[in-house]
C-alpha cells in the first residue's frame, strides 16, 4: 500500500495535483481544502500522506487504482474516519471537505446538523448519520477548532497531529475535556515546536 509520496508539485487543478518523482508523474486526487492550501506551494517539493484506493465496480472488472493525499497524518485519519459512515465512501468524502477538518470535527461534537448538510453531497438524512457514529469519536480533532477555544492559529502544520493526540493522551490519563483543553490552549501560546506526544506531555505536566 502506497502510504506517502514524495515530490515537486507541478500542477494543482480542482480535483486533484500532478508530482513529479523520479522519472514518474503521479496523480494524487485531493479534497478541497487541501487544493487551497497547496495552490501557493505549486513548484516546491512536498509531501503527501496517502491513502490507496480500487475506484470501480469490481463485478463489471472495471477497477482503477487511485491516491488520495494530505498534509498531515492528522487529516488523512480523520478523513478515513468520516470515510467510516454508512452512505459516505471515498468520493463523497473527497466533495464534501470544502473546510478545514477541526471545523468539520467540531461541528459533528457539537451535533451541529445545519452546518453538515451544507457540506457537497452531503444532506441532513446523512448528517444526521455522521453525528450519530462519529460525534464520540472526534474530540481530538475538534480540539483544534478555533471555535473551541480561540486558538486554532497557534498551531503549525507539523504540530497539529502531535497536540490533537496529546490531548487524547490526557483524556486517557483521566482529565476531564475541559482540563486537556485547558492544558493544551495554554501551551500553545508559547508556540514552541514539538516533535513528539511525549515532549508535549513533558511539557505541560513540567509547568
Amino acid at each position: 500500500m502506497i502510504s506517502g509520496i514524495t515530490g515537486k508539485l507541478k500542477f494543482v487543478f480542482e480535483e486533484y495535483v500532478i508530482l513529479s518523482a523520479g522519472f514518474m508523474e503521479i496523480e494524487v486526487l485531493i479534497p478541497e481544502y487541501t487544493r487551497r492550501k497547496l495552490q501557493p506551494l505549486k513548484g516546491e517539493d512536498i509531501s503527501l500522506f496517502t491513502i490507496f484506493y480500487l475506484d470501480g465496480n469490481p463485478a463489471q472488472g472495471r477497477l482503477t487504482p487511485k491516491l488520495i493525499g494530505f498534509q498531515s497524518e492528522f487529516e488523512r485519519e480523520f478523513f478515513e474516519l468520516f470515510c467510516s459512515v454508512d452512505g459516505v465512501g471515498s468520493k463523497k468524502a473527497l466533495r464534501a471537505m470544502v473546510h478545514p477538518v477541526e471545523e468539520v470535527a467540531f461541528a459533528i461534537k457539537e451535533q451541529d446538523t445545519k452546518f453538515l448538510a451544507t457540506l457537497p453531497g452531503v444532506g441532513p438524512a446523512t448528517a444526521e448519520r455522521i453525528i450519530a457514529k462519529l460525534r464520540r469519536k472526534v474530540s481530538k480533532f475538534a480540539i483544534l477548532s478555533p471555535a473551541s477555544g480561540d486558538f486554532g492559529e497557534n498551531f503549525s502544520s507539523e504540530n497539529v497531529g502531535i497536540f490533537a493526540d496529546a490531548f487524547q493522551a490526557l483524556l486517557v490519563l483521566g482529565h476531564s475535556e475541559a482540563e486537556a483543553k485547558k492544558k493544551i490552549e495554554k501551551l500553545t501560546k508559547s508556540k514552541k515546536e514539538f516533535k513528539t506526544v511525549q515532549e508535549v506531555l513533558n511539557a505541560i505536566y513540567a509547568s
